[in-house]
């Protein structure tokens, strides 16, 4: 007993000393000394990280990630609409609906990236359907009346049916809960959106 006594006080002071120098240093000194205390002292961040980064895949990123230039490109046409004079109401209308609905996805998606730990821009060659030419973009500039308000409806029509491509994707291969269900607002919001420019296209 008189040789257990010491060596538990031993050991007892080794503990509080090594778990006075964790408390100082944050740890940094813990992966060269006991295992079990450094997992300990690193557990948590490491926890927290594996489990944002787990609650998404692949699908979710690059939808996000290849819907942001999009819909950045959607609010940029509806910005070219309605600074041009004299447009009719309804298309001036629906280029605030469209700048009202998309501008806050943006944000959405762009917070869903920096949350997962991805890059809000893509890498690589990778197509996006429906995205217009800069080409494009110049002759809606370029337009005016009628003939800018046709060519907005045809150009945004086409503009939306390839968002509504890589949104069913989405919502087909995506595991954020999250990023599904905007996923399928997307898809819900811009079929009625092109019913709705296809009929006003054939009043024009």
């Amino acid at each position: 007993m008189k040789k257990i006594l010491p060596l538990s006080a031993t050991a007892l002071a080794a503990l509080i000393a090594l778990s006075g120098c964790s408390t100082d240093t944050n740890g940094s000194s813990m992966p060269g000394m006991d295992h079990g205390s450094s997992a300990m002292s690193t557990a948590p961040p490491t926890n927290v990280g594996t489990e944002t980064g787990a609650d998404h895949n692949a699908a979710d990123a690059m939808f996000a990630q290849s819907m942001l230039p999009h819909h950045s490109q959607a609010v940029e046409m509806s910005d070219i609409m309605l600074a041009k004079p004299g447009m009719d109401a309804k298309i001036v209308s629906l280029a605030k609906d469209i700048k009202a609905a998309q501008g806050p996805e943006i944000t959405t998606m762009t917070n869903f990236l920096n949350s997962w730990g991805e890059s809000t821009t893509m890498t690589g060659n990778h197509s996006m359907a429906g995205m217009l030419a800069g080409t494009d973009l110049d002759k809606l500039k370029a337009s005016q009346g009628t003939e800018a308000a046709k060519m907005f409806l045809t150009q945004m029509t086409a503009h939306h049916e390839g968002a509504l491509e890589m949104a069913k994707i989405e919502v087909s291969g995506g595991k954020n809960a999250e990023a599904v269900t905007l996923a399928k607002s997307i898809v819900s919001s811009q079929e009625a959106e092109i019913k709705a420019m296809t009929e006003l296209l054939a009043t024009l």
